[in-house]
């Protein structure tokens, strides 16, 4: 009996705990909505007079517009508004997500643009953008200067006229060149010594005792007559075989109907 006793007052116990424990939570839950309550009550006493301040000034704009908008548009553009309202939300999104992107990328651009500054600046002081208006300027005279016509005859020989660059730029030409103008340099030299009496017939028959003279006469001879021997058109070294002329083995181009 005793022993049952004790279990019926333990039983009891526990569930006096357990109806304190919910009492407890009930007690809880009703002190936060109170809260809640009381805090929405302030919100409202807050903008209650807000509210009507928004609504006469939303009333005098509304007034203002009256004549341009109609009543119906706006209730259209609101339900159009409340219809898109994901879209928009994920278009906030997307803006704040570009934000964030340009945050990020501000330093790396900012630091790009000083580094194009100072480059430009370095070019400017090299004299760059002075060689470039230079530059445009023998273009626009270029451009002035040749006619359709001349622009036409210079596409239909512009080949010969690369390889003919391509020539004088082997090293062999440009030598020979180097050579000429130091000759030439030495002769305007030699020229500004001499005396202004021109030299007599005899002393020009006593220069050609000269090896070197005598040298020289005969190379320049030897390249009149190379170039007299040049037949006239363009190189047969860059005509194809239907547009080349026929030769004699003398070097001279047969004769129409010959044989």
């Amino acid at each position: 009996m005793t022993t049952t006793a004790t279990d019926r007052v333990a039983e009891l116990k526990d569930k006096l705990d357990a109806i304190a424990e919910q009492l407890a939570e009930v007690t809880a839950e009703l002190r936060e909505q109170r809260l809640r309550r009381e805090q929405w009550d302030e919100l409202r006493a807050d903008l209650t007079p807000i509210a009507g301040e928004a609504m006469g000034i939303a009333g005098r704009e509304l007034e203002s517009v009256q004549e341009f908008v109609e009543p119906a548009d706006l209730l259209r553009l609101m339900r159009r508004i409340l219809r898109n309202t994901n879209r928009i939300e994920q278009s906030l999104e997307k803006y704040e997500s570009f934000m964030e992107f340009l945050d990020d990328a501000g330093g790396l651009t900012t630091e790009a643009f000083a580094k194009v500054l100072t480059t430009m600046e370095e070019y400017e002081q090299r004299g760059y953008f002075e060689f470039v208006e230079a530059a445009f300027g023998v273009v626009d005279k270029i451009v002035t200067g040749f006619s359709d016509d001349d622009v036409e005859a210079l596409g239909d020989n512009v080949v010969l006229i690369l390889q003919t660059v391509k020539e004088m730029t082997q090293p062999e030409i440009m030598a020979i060149l180097y050579r000429m103008i130091e000759a030439i340099q030495r002769q305007q030299a030699a020229i500004a010594a001499e005396a202004e009496e021109a030299p007599g017939l005899l002393a020009l028959a006593g220069q050609l005792r000269d090896p070197e003279v005598r040298r020289g006469m005969g190379r320049a001879l030897s390249t009149l007559r190379a170039v007299s021997d040049v037949e006239t058109g363009p190189p047969r070294k860059y005509v194809t075989g239907a547009e080349a002329p026929a030769t004699t083995p003398n070097n001279q181009q047969t004769p129409e109907g010959g044989k």
